[in-house]
């Protein structure tokens, strides 16, 4: 009636707590749903990188007394087995002394070419007169000489990949390193580190025998990090 208090009806306590209970359950759940999916995966990569004709632990051992590759024709082979990406075209080093500036472009025979090439108002990658060159051997027989530097895009038209690198750097990147090979010893995960050109960090390669898709390799990386900053909070990778 007119002029009467109106009380608004509210959930009871017991209600309330009823609700977030099943909720924190249900979210649980998914957690543990997603702890099982993230298994499967990482069973499923472990078996690329173990199975028919990738290393395995005895692999490894004759591998370990076979001779490092001593001639250009030996190495060449190996080093495109292990760092396969797109065939069709590289990233090329470049650097700009006076800017005190590096970084990496699309190898182009127009490059630079008067008339042709308009870098840098036109970036590479929307330049009608794209000309890039493919990975050749040649190529990489340079890189490894030294003569220049040359990279990979890992990534392939169909969003697979060969291989994953976890890229760690900082005042602490030695002890992030051994953090996370420990991580791979304990999943019995082949892991390889490289250290950076700068000296002042370091690279983790994970090579598939096969190539598997990128979400895949990516979802592995984050689980092995993930998994290592139990252990050591203040890590940061790329």
């Amino acid at each position: 009636m007119p002029g009467e208090s109106q009380k608004t009806s509210q959930p009871s306590r017991e209600k309330v707590l009823a609700e977030a209970i099943t909720k924190e359950e249900a979210l649980l759940r998914d957690l543990e749903l997603q702890r099982q999916q993230a298994e499967a995966r990482l069973s499923q990569l472990k078996s690329s990188m173990t199975g028919p004709g990738s290393a395995s632990s005895a692999d490894l051992q004759i591998l370990a007394d076979t001779p490092t590759p001593a001639t250009a024709a030996e190495k060449v082979p190996l080093f495109r087995s292990l760092f396969r990406g797109r065939r069709d075209v590289y990233p090329k080093l470049w650097v700009n002394t006076k800017l005190g500036k590096t970084g990496y472009s699309p190898a182009c025979a127009n490059e630079w070419v008067r008339g042709v090439c308009e870098k840098p108002r036109v970036k590479c990658g929307e330049c009608p007169n794209q000309a890039f060159l493919s990975v050749s051997d040649h190529v990489i027989s340079d890189h490894l000489r030294g003569r220049h530097v040359v990279g990979v895009y890992p990534l392939l038209e169909d969003e697979t990949c060969w291989f994953l690198a976890v890229d760690l750097d900082g005042d602490c990147w030695k002890d992030d390193v051994a953090a996370i090979v420990e991580t791979c010893h304990k999943m019995s995960i082949p892991a390889a580190v490289e250290r950076s050109r700068s000296g002042n960090g370091a690279h983790i390669w994970f090579f598939f025998d096969a190539a598997i898709p990128a979400s895949i390799a990516r979802k592995m990386g984050c689980y092995l990090i993930t998994d290592t900053m139990t252990r050591r909070h203040q890590l940061t990778a790329e």
